[in-house]
């Protein structure tokens, strides 16, 4: 088995990788100024999606350009993100280098759908694919791909706690080479229910002393977790942007999530901002809890929440994910200053960071790999794949981080 590294490689971002030149695992953006793709002019036989983010499907509708007509296999749960995810590319970036297909090509998507479920065996490109749930997402898939000859395990992004929103990953299926994702390999998170107790807590208090809690969000999955732990701990809540989309699609596939129902009585807990006459700023005056994209503080309806509450000491903003380097989220954090419409604001509004990471930490990477101590170990899509192999390396296993672009022949 010949797997090619497009993207991924020691980055967080473009995941895509190609399996004897005929199947295409993943096609991502890396989001960035301008954007980066994967590396590379794969014309596949098909398309096999792991999950819904933007930096595993992000460019998938590219890849329909011309008469290419892949198939695209994905659980439904990511066939829906990625048309949500696409739809808005569109609309914040069509016709841009941002954006490297059309309308057209979301369309076309509908012509090479595929759905299947978890551990439901099928064929694309002559191999044999069974998903198997990674707990990341809803929907997010763990990919095992058989060629007759070798079987290989690809992790994607995946977490091995239970989460409120997710199951985390059971799922040890035998496989001979595995490409493991490495985001928080050199990360430990703090207890969960520590970490939740906590964001309740600074929320209640804040909302007693008169003040408003915004929380930045990722619309997928993040925001659904949160508006879980709002209903749990009996916070009254709003939700806007992107999330209330997918909050709706998600409730239409409980069987990928760890409780239907419960998510049903968070919905109706919440409740949904259209932004319609200064609905944003009405709110924003109001002792209450704001869920909303984006997850970084870099665009979405967060721009309306936050400067209407950074002048005031008693308000707060509660980042509830990674903060990548160079985003509004990081540089609050750093510097008590954040972007906003334009310019550079100080904000007086105490800033924290929660960690609601939906990927495994160092030891559940270390938890997770210890099923496959005799098989060959591929380490990608982190930043630090090269150190975390060397890891694995002296403690016995077959371990390596390949470069981007490079073929390893397992």
């Amino acid at each position: 088995m010949d797997v090619q590294f497009l993207g991924g490689a020691g980055e967080v971002g473009r995941s895509a990788i190609l399996v004897n030149d005929r199947l295409l695992l993943d096609y991502g953006i890396l989001t960035a100024t301008p954007p980066q793709y994967p590396v590379g002019d794969p014309d596949p036989e098909a398309v096999v999606v792991s999950h819904g983010h933007l930096d595993h499907v992000g460019a998938v509708p590219a890849l329909l350009s011309g008469s290419s007509r892949p198939e695209i296999h994905w659980t439904p749960p990511t066939a829906e993100l990625a048309r949500i995810l696409a739809r808005d590319t569109l609309k914040l970036h069509g016709g841009t280098m941002q954006c490297p297909f059309t309308e057209t090509h979301v369309a076309r998507m509908g012509e090479v759908d595929h759905r299947h479920g978890y551990r439901e065996s099928f064929e694309a490109a002559g191999h044999e694919i069974t998903f198997y749930n990674a707990g990341h997402i809803p929907g997010s898939a763990h990919v095992l791909v058989d060629d007759g000859e070798t079987r290989l395990l690809y992790t994607a992004d995946f977490h091995t706690d239970d989460t409120r929103l997710l199951n985390g990953t059971t799922a040890r299926p035998d496989a001979d080479v595995v490409i493991c994702e490495s985001t928080y390999a050199d990360v430990r998170h703090d207890d969960r229910d520590a970490v939740e107790s906590r964001f309740a807590e600074t929320a209640r208090t804040t909302m007693w002393e008169g003040g408003t809690v915004v929380v930045p969000a990722f619309a997928i999955g993040r925001t659904q977790e949160l508006l879980l732990v709002c209903e749990a701990h009996d916070l009254e809540c709003y939700v806007d942007g992107m999330g209330t989309e997918v909050l709706s699609m998600c409730r239409q596939y409980p069987e990928f999530l760890r409780d239907g129902d419960a998510l049903g009585r968070a919905a109706r807990h919440a409740r949904e901002v259209t932004g319609r006459d200064g609905q944003r700023k009405r709110i924003a005056d109001q002792n209450t809890v704001i869920v909303t994209t984006s997850g970084m503080l870099s665009g979405g309806p967060a721009m309306t929440y936050i400067p209407e509450i950074r002048t005031d000491p008693i308000n707060r903003i509660s980042l509830t994910g990674y903060q990548v380097e160079g985003t509004p989220g990081r540089e609050l954090l750093e510097t008590g200053r954040c972007e906003l419409n334009g310019g550079i604001y100080p904000v007086s509004a105490k800033a924290d960071l929660f960690d609601f990471s939906a990927h495994a930490d160092h030891d559940g990477l270390r938890e997770f790999l210890g099923a496959y101590e005799g098989s060959t170990v591929l380490v990608n899509h982190g930043d630090s794949c090269a150190a975390f192999a060397e890891e694995l390396r002296a403690d016995g296993y077959e371990a390596q981080a390949p470069d981007l672009g490079k073929t390893v022949e397992c």
